[in-house]
């Protein structure tokens, strides 16, 4: 059988998305209808904006391994975390974690390297895009970045904290996100990385001036791809 995927879970939305993708995908790799064993558990949100808003990442940390071990407790195999923004508390979390864990940045960037991609436009909170989540990641892969500028960042968070989590998508967020991507077009970028799992509701290649990588996506594929090669060894990546 293939491995049970564990979901830390942060703001609904996105991580509803990483679970059907999962789901609705696993049939591709396993046959029709199948997919792997996926167990799911979610805080409430309140409790890591909570966090967030006080700095306190080593409390963003705790709700990370309350829901790590009780994942495990119920037979999860390995952990992903369908949020690019509380990945920043993923130091401080591995070495007390009762269970491995992908890591969605090093995802993105594996893919940004097979794309062909050098030079990636950030998007995300303002938690996320001033932090090394992704810098530490895409350096190693030789990829360089470009971050929001500081009024971006302060728009983009209210869109996704005030919006985007809460399940409200409006044009005029798809009219500003577009805005933005274009000038890191201009600034060089030849990809940009959708650094919010929510960010994929409203933006996907067919709308951004630049080609996309969905965070959300890659890391449920990842995810597939890590709980089926177990039983299939050197099965294509």
């Amino acid at each position: 059988m293939p491995q049970h995927i564990g979901i830390v879970a942060c703001s609904a939305e996105g991580a509803a998305l990483c679970y059907r993708t999962i789901c609705v995908e696993g049939a591709g790799l396993l046959g029709p209808l199948a997919h792997p064993e996926v167990s799911m558990h979610t805080p409430s949100l309140a409790e890591y904006a909570r966090c967030l808003d006080s700095d306190d990442w080593q409390g963003v940390a705790e709700l990370m391994l309350a829901s790590a071990s009780k994942l495990a407790r119920i037979g999860a195999a390995f952990l992903i975390c369908p949020d690019n923004t509380i990945h920043r508390a993923l130091p401080l979390v591995e070495p007390r974690s009762p269970l491995p864990w992908l890591h969605i940045a090093e995802v993105v960037a594996a893919q940004a390297v097979a794309r062909g991609f050098t030079c990636l436009g950030l998007i995300g909170t303002r938690w996320l895009v001033e932090s090394e989540v992704y810098p530490e990641k895409l350096a190693a892969h030789g990829l360089r970045f470009v971050r929001p500028a500081p009024t971006e960042r302060k728009e983009i968070n209210r869109i996704i904290m005030d919006e985007l989590v809460c399940g409200v998508f409006k044009p005029e967020a798809i009219a500003y996100h577009q805005e933005v991507i274009a000038r890191m077009k201009d600034a060089g970028c030849d990809a940009v990385v959708l650094g919010c799992t929510e960010t994929p509701l409203i933006m996907n290649d067919a709308n951004s001036p630049l080609p996309t990588l969905d965070s959300t996506r890659l890391l449920a594929r990842a995810a597939l791809r890590r709980a089926i090669e177990v039983q299939v060894p050197g099965r294509a990546q």
